[in-house]
This record gives structure tokens, sequence and C-alpha cells, in this order.
């Protein structure tokens, strides 16, 4: 079942393009994340099926209803999160979330179970008389998600929910988004691709205002083993050993990287026109190399991210 569905998407501010012609279905229980760098239009798509900006062209529905025709129906139906949290920093964690529910119509005697229910799940209750304005970014973020949860909506919208914060407050972040599996649709924003493919079931990639690929993980890379490129760290260089690799089905060229490796080690970049790894491995041991180590290089979803919006030396992609 679609949950949010949106078809030619387009937006323009004084004639600037922010996104273009961006199509995609997301399905009910999905986690799905808006991936590209900063600039790319992620923030853009969040806010138009949010209801907080309308599009210059083309439609999108949430549940059904239109982001044009029927915003306050879906505003019930969603719980959103910028990328600066809406606070109120002279309020407390508990009072903070309990007006949030009652402004989100959260009937008044379910208020104080959601509450709780809601700091328990985002481990705040250690500061729930704590202020606002007293919290650290992490504890910040986790009241940020508390007010988009906090009415129990079927759909979770949040824009670069992991900025800023430390590699503790990362993971403790990335468990509560997968914790929402099922029970909400949830679409989140980031540029930092590592967390993306630990949290979301598809990706949407988008490059300068457009949608430029989109699938699961395992499907965007299912391609980019047909050409690879491996880097064998090797002990030593016998005599014969670059004629025994390219002697290797499928492989295609074999050259000594500059890199320096310990004692007489060597490193060396194989191309191969399909996944020659396990033959490439025993040719190597069986040459008395001494294997060391074999990984692919510019494979997997990081290189197709990178071929696909073109990013230079400055992308953030970690």
């Amino acid at each position: 079942m679609a949950m949010i569905v949106a078809e030619h998407l387009s937006k323009y501010y004084a004639g600037h393009r922010a996104i273009d012609d961006v199509s995609f279905t997301i399905r009910k229980g999905e986690i799905v994340g808006l991936l590209g760098l900063n600039g790319a239009g992620k923030s853009t798509i969040l806010k138009i099926l949010g209801c907080f900006s309308l599009p210059s062209g083309g439609k999108a529905t949430v549940a059904g209803h239109s982001v044009d025709d029927d915003p306050q129906a879906i505003r019930r139906l969603i719980g959103y999160l910028p990328d600066k949290p809406p606070l109120y920093d002279e309020m407390s964690v508990k009072s903070y979330l309990t007006y949030v529910a009652k402004l989100k119509n959260v009937p008044s005697g379910d208020v104080a179970s959601r509450v709780s229910e809601v700091m328990d799940k985002t481990n705040t209750t250690d500061v729930a008389n704590v202020r606002l304005s007293e919290l650290s970014h992490g504890y910040r973020q986790r009241v940020g998600i508390g007010q988009a949860l906090v009415h129990n909506p079927p759909v979770l919208i949040l824009d670069e929910p992991i900025n800023g914060l430390d590699p503790v407050q990362i993971v403790e972040m990335r468990d509560l988004i997968t914790s929402l599996k099922g029970k909400h649709t949830v679409v989140l924003s980031s540029h930092i691709l590592s967390e993306i493919t630990r949290t979301c079931d598809r990706i949407l990639i988008v490059d300068q205002g457009r949608l430029v690929a989109e699938g699961a993980e395992r499907d965007l890379t299912a391609g980019m083993s047909k050409n690879m490129r491996l880097a064998v760290d090797v002990e030593r260089v016998p005599d014969g050993l670059l004629d025994k690799i390219k002697a290797v089905t499928g492989v295609t060229g074999v050259v000594r990287d500059t890199i320096v490796l310990p004692g007489s080690g060597a490193r060396l970049v194989i191309s191969s026109s399909g996944d020659s790894r396990a033959a490439v491995a025993s040719a190597v041991v069986q040459s008395g190399a001494g294997l060391v180590g074999l990984s692919p290089t510019g494979a997997g979803l990081e290189g197709l991210f990178m071929k696909l919006v073109n990013a230079s030396g400055s992308a953030e992609v970690r």
C-alpha cells in the first residue's frame, strides 16, 4: 500500500531550481532515506511532503491526501523534525512534550501516558524536568524526535536527524529510528551515506534537484560487481605473479601501485570484468606471494553514489 506518492515535483525559488521532475512512491511501514550532498534538494522535498512549502509543479499525496488541496489532513497524519528542532528553551522536556501533545489534539486523558511513552522511547526520561536550554545537542535531537512522535502519527519526516551528533549519539539515534519500522512510515534525509545504508529499507539519491537513482542498497549495487577493481596487498612479488593473475578468467589488467608497504610488500591494483576475488586470492596464495589483504576499490554504494553525483573531493560522504 502506497503511503506517499510524488509525481513530477518541481520547486523554484526566485527563478532558482531547487528540485525538478521528482517522482517516487513510499509504501506503508517503510523507512526510506533521501541521500544527497548538502543543497541537493532533500529538505525541499521533505518540506513539500510536510506541507510547509507548496510545489511549483507536479503533485504529492500522503495517505491519499493532496499537499495542495488538503494540507491540514496531512499535518494531522505526520510528525515532522526539521533540521533545527522547534524547541522552546524556557520549557522543561516534560512540559514541552505535554504542550505539543495538547497542540496536536492528543485526548486529554492520554496526554500523560503519551508523553511518558515518548520520553521512554527517546531516552529522555532522566532529563524530564531539565530546561531545554540546558540540554546537549544530542538530547535536543531526541526531544525533537519526541515532539514528532508524541501524537503517534503514521508518517514521520526527519530532516538530517543525526546531524551534529557524536558517534555514541548516532548509534542511539539509529536504534531509535529502526525501532519505528513497520509501526510508522519514515522518510529521512542525510548526506552521511553510512547511516542511510544502516537505517533505511530503500534509498532515493538526489543530485542537483533531480532523483538520479532509487532502490534497496543491494539492488543499487548489484551492477557494481560487473566491473570491479581490486586492491591486493602481498608480502612479496615473486617472479611470474602478475602473469598468473592476468591469467585469471575475467581479469583485464594488473598494475603495481606506487603505495609503499613494509619490507618487500606491494599493492597490486587489478581490473576485472566480473567478481574475480576468489580466483585472484587463490592465484596469489598459490604463487607464494603471501596474501595480506584484498578489497574492492570504488565499488559498492559509495562508488555508485560518487559516480551519480559527480562529487568532487569536497563531497561529504562518510
